[in-house]
């Protein structure tokens, strides 16, 4: 099973471990990590589930949608590594991902 690095909003860093199929955001969840709030639970209409992705992983993404755009563009802590975790598929390819959770707006 792939495994998802998952770096919280103190800094901590976890590893855990993510069904292929999942999103980024579900996996994230789903190993409970309260922090992500994930409010519109996928349906990449709230941006409560940014993330600042890996820099060496930024070319193994799908590109960012308008909506994903529009959405991150309300966040005071995007940078050029920022997505919405709702709108990374988790597959094999991704093994070893790392994540941090954005700092809340």
């Amino acid at each position: 099973m792939p495994k998802l690095i998952v770096v919280n909003r103190a800094g901590e860093e976890s590893t855990v471990e993510a069904a292929s199929g999942l999103t980024v955001m579900e996996a994230i969840r789903d190993n409970g990590f309260d922090e992500l709030l994930a409010l519109c639970g996928g349906c990449c209409s709230c941006a409560t589930c940014h993330v600042h992705v890996d820099p060496a992983f930024k070319d193994k993404l799908p590109a960012l949608s308008t909506d994903e755009d529009d959405l991150l563009d309300s966040s005071d802590d995007r940078d050029e590594f920022s997505r919405l975790s709702c709108q990374i598929p988790f597959t094999d390819d991704l093994d070893g991902l790392k994540v941090r959770i954005a700092k809340e707006d």
